[in-house]
């Protein structure tokens, strides 16, 4: 049981407002509450939610992992040929000069 005399009132049909329309009733310590953002008005629950895209990243993202068929930019010709690291390559060939033949 709940303890006498410390906890707020408890009102079961509070009233929620968003721009001046009631949009639901829920349980709260306030008779009455007002809010900005609700699921009703949401860009995210609407599905009219728009990603912000900052300096390409978006479409970075998608030619990484081929879901466009947008092509990743080529490498400058001044640059000299680019060149992958292969580390599984690298260990094996470290590995079998550590080796001594008998």
């Amino acid at each position: 049981m709940a303890k006498a005399g410390i906890h707020p009132q408890w009102y079961p049909e509070s009233q929620v407002y968003c721009n001046g329309e009631h949009v639901m009733t829920v349980g709260s310590t306030r008779p009455k509450l007002q809010v900005d953002v609700w699921s009703g008005n949401h860009p995210f629950y609407t599905g009219t939610q728009k990603i912000i895209d900052t300096e390409g990243r978006v479409e970075r993202f998608m030619r990484k992992y081929g879901m466009t068929d947008v092509e990743m930019p080529k490498a400058d010709a001044s640059s000299g040929p680019i060149k992958m690291e292969d580390t599984k390559a690298d260990a094996a060939k470290a590995a079998a000069k550590g080796k001594k033949k008998k």
